[in-house]
């Protein structure tokens, strides 16, 4: 992932995406560079506009918990009449969420390193 953050930082401060800019960055991060995957990460941006990309990322959760939200209401709307409320989906509230909290976030480094 720190390969795509390099690529990011470059873009925003207008510098050319390149094989020696992204070493570059990651150098001065500390990340131990392997030239295999500046290679794959260069080839695989050369024809994208970053910004665009960027700015569609940023739409589609939004979207999608939009029309999520609206299919739910549509959903409720059809269901109007009864007084009593149900539900299909199981109460998976735990209440001793303790010993869940230590374990968030565990795994998380194989996602993005």
């Amino acid at each position: 992932m720190e390969y795509v953050y390099a690529a990011l930082i470059l873009n925003e401060s207008d510098e050319e995406i390149n094989e020696d800019n992204l070493t570059d960055v990651l150098d001065a991060a500390g990340v131990d560079v392997e030239e295999s995957r500046v290679k794959a990460l260069v080839a695989a941006l050369e024809d994208v506009d970053i910004d665009d990309a960027v700015s569609e990322a940023a739409a589609v959760p939004a979207a999608g918990a939009a029309a999520g939200g609206a299919a739910a209401a549509d959903e409720a709307a059809d269901e109007g009449g009864d007084d009593e409320e149900t539900s299909d989906v199981p109460d998976t509230t735990d209440e001793d969420d303790d010993e869940d909290d230590e374990a968030d976030g565990e795994g998380l480094g194989e996602l993005f390193g």
